[in-house]
């Protein structure tokens, strides 16, 4: 049996989507904190266990009768690295014969400026050290977050970023599910690292042309500086901390963080990535 974890949320629900298609429901099982928002899996015969990263005895429940755990990266929570340990402790304990992890693509972890980042890797280390058989996704940014960057009023307004001229190889999140499963349903486990990218990095002014096109708008990015961005993110009452992740991320796209390009996504698709128009008009409806 698959256990993915955050099995409610965007990437495990498109995991699962494709596990469906792979193997028997009955060997696909979901642990989500809450198990009403999981009533459609569990009507489809996906097992539904229910616990919380914070709560090990949950997780040790979760993990009975189980061969291969995803464990679906959490949020932005001070404890976020414990949380990972916890799952990554209670697949060892269980037995489990195969732990996989959501981590990111990213070319150089020693100069992130955006600090939670290290805790994905600080994840890959725990899960080495475990000695369970392991497989990594190494994933780039989600082009299904384009709308969080440049804002609802993008097609009025346009987009203003301190991302400078930085690229990013964007991949649709339904990409990486796809790939994520079609390898958990494949019987190896040999401590595997998977780069999944687009096939093409694109700039902020690349994203706007595009949307430019696509909706028949003019839409043109402004690269602007760090201060004048924060101002504005203080004059729209985000906390602080909230402020210099946001920037951070900015950041790392500026000094190429983000452009690492791998085959890895196409290889285990079997097709090319979805390009960034066709996501783009997905994702905005165009």
């Amino acid at each position: 049996m698959i256990l993915i974890t955050g099995a409610a949320g965007h990437i495990g629900l498109a995991v699962i989507e494709r596990l469906l298609q792979l193997i028997d429901p009955d060997q696909v099982a979901g642990l989500v904190r809450d198990e009403a928002k999981a009533a459609g899996l569990k009507a489809r015969g996906v097992h539904i266990r229910v616990g919380d990263y914070r709560d090990p005895a949950s997780l040790d429940r979760a993990m009975q009768g189980v061969s291969k755990v995803l464990l679906v990266s959490g949020g932005g929570e001070d404890d976020g690295l414990q949380q990972h340990c916890n799952v990554v402790d209670a697949a060892k304990k269980a037995g489990v014969a195969c732990l996989a992890y959501t981590s990111r693509a990213l070319q150089n972890p020693a100069t992130l400026v955006n600090q939670l980042m290290e805790r994905h890797f600080q994840t890959e280390d725990y899960i080495r050290a475990s000695g369970v058989p392991y497989v990594l996704f190494r994933n780039i940014l989600y082009l299904d977050t384009m709308p969080q960057f440049v804002g609802p009023q993008v097609f009025e307004r346009g987009i203003q970023l301190p991302a400078g001229q930085g690229r990013v190889a964007f991949a649709l999140r339904q990409d990486m599910g796809e790939a994520i499963a079609n390898v958990l349903a494949d019987s190896r486990c040999d401590s595997r690292i998977f780069t999944f990218t687009g096939s093409a990095t694109y700039s902020f002014a690349d994203v706007a042309a595009a949307l430019s096109e696509l909706s028949g708008k003019p839409v043109a990015y402004t690269p602007i500086e760090q201060p004048a961005f924060e101002a504005r993110l203080q004059a729209q009452g985000l906390p602080e901390v909230a402020i210099r992740r946001i920037t951070g991320f900015l950041t790392d796209i500026k000094n190429g963080q983000e452009s690492t390009i791998s085959t890895d996504l196409a290889d285990v698709l079997g097709r090319p990535p979805t390009p960034l128009k066709e996501g783009l008009k997905a994702i905005f409806k165009l």
